[in-house]
């Protein structure tokens, strides 16, 4: 299953975004504590549904970031 960052609005408490990720079938795989995010892995159907959850900011697949 791919792998997705999704980032929680400012000010909003990531649990009910955490839950919907969890009841579309996602495993929470790591919970950001500097930024108001989590790491999610989930089938990439999902997250259209996940992306217009109300406490969503935004949804981007996990992927290696490099510097040179």
């Amino acid at each position: 299953m791919p792998s997705y960052i999704v980032t929680v609005k400012e000010g909003v408490p990531k649990d009910a975004a955490k839950q919907a990720a969890i009841d579309k079938g996602g495993k929470i795989t790591h919970d950001y504590t500097l930024i108001n995010a989590f790491a999610v892995e989930f089938p990439a159907d999902s997250m259209v549904t996940l992306d217009a959850h109300p406490d969503v900011q935004a949804v981007e697949e996990d992927q290696v970031v490099t510097t040179q």
